[in-house]
């Protein structure tokens, strides 16, 4: 999986991947050789405002300039850093956001942290954190989707718990977990695979590929699912996003990793975007579809439509 240099000479390293998890390593060296503390950083920002947004640019800055970084973490989609007084600041990618490292030597003005226009070939950047050494992270945004907001422990964890289900990498991710998630659920499993509140980190592409090595249909109602399918679902979803990973993610668009490099998940797509082309294990054309307003991709031969399971009611009390 590829990595990179989050902060200098300290070595946070961050793993991406778009419509995905994102994954993080801290190094047990990650405060350097000579135990010294993590970079400070400032920050600067054209269209800062939709980046902090509902907090003003003033309020954010404020609040991440000169601070120490001493941990890096993730939930879901969500990175976060550690600052040295309590506070985390959370960054979200959504659609088309990516974070961008330079080097120092490839940085103008290290050390301003005003809001600036962007320069040629920079339209798309919405916020630049400047670290002490020089170095940059850059947020860049075509879509202008991300989002990124300080806050303490308590409100992180409110925040968090409020909108976020289980982690699909962890080990309390089982089949059994998967079941009572889904457990008398209407929705299409698409879109209960979409919904964050149940599993974290699943994107369009990846629930896609996750169904498909289920060989469970995209629609099938998700409280439709018996053990069996529960656990082969959970297994695909295992599978798919690991193998993103490995893949440095899925480079269809926009997506770089903070090298600037694109990924190849997209070159091994066992059905996503591969509409009309032979199912890979049947040789049947892959069907796109819309569901919940998402493109959609499966075959309709391997993949098993489930029915939606009765419920079955109890019987009345005899009388008395």
């Amino acid at each position: 999986m590829p990595s990179w240099s989050l902060l200098r000479p300290s070595s946070f390293s961050l793993k991406t991947m778009p419509a995905g998890p994102l994954w993080l390593e801290l190094p047990p060296d990650w405060r350097g050789e000579n135990g010294t503390p993590g970079p400070r950083f400032t920050l600067s920002a054209p269209g800062l405002y939709r980046f902090t947004k509902p907090e003003t640019p003033s309020k954010f800055e404020a609040a991440v300039e000169g601070r120490e970084i001493t941990g890096v973490g993730r939930r879901g989609k969500y990175l976060m850093l550690e600052f040295d007084d309590g506070r985390t600041m959370v960054v979200h990618l959504r659609m088309t956001g990516n974070l961008l490292l330079v080097d120092p030597e490839g940085v103008a003005n290290p050390g301003d942290a005003r809001i600036y226009e962007p320069a040629a070939g920079e339209k798309h950047l919405k916020a630049r954190f400047t670290l002490d050494d020089g170095g940059e992270i850059r947020f860049t945004d075509p879509r202008r989707f991300g989002r990124g907001f300080v806050a303490d422990e308590k409100t992180l964890e409110e925040y968090f718990d409020a909108r976020l289900g289980v982690e699909p990498l962890s080990p309390e991710f089982t089949a059994e977990v998967m079941a009572e998630i889904a457990n008398n659920r209407k929705v299409p499993l698409k879109s209960f695979l979409l919904n964050q509140a149940g599993v974290v980190g699943i994107g369009n592409i990846y629930a896609d590929e996750a169904l498909y090595r289920a060989r469970l249909h995209p629609l099938s109602p998700a409280g439709s699912m018996r053990p069996e399918h529960a656990a082969a679902l959970r297994d695909g979803i295992v599978e798919a996003l690991e193998r993103g990973l490995d893949l440095g993610g899925a480079s269809i668009d926009d997506y770089r990793d903070a090298k600037g490099e694109a990924g190849s998940m997209q070159n091994e797509f066992l059905v996503h975007r591969r509409e009309g082309e032979p199912c890979l294990s049947c040789g049947e054309p892959v069907t796109r579809i819309v569901v919940g307003g998402r493109s959609t991709y499966f075959c309709g031969n391997c993949q098993v439509r489930l029915r939606k399971r009765p419920v079955r009611r109890k019987a009345p009390k005899a009388a008395a």
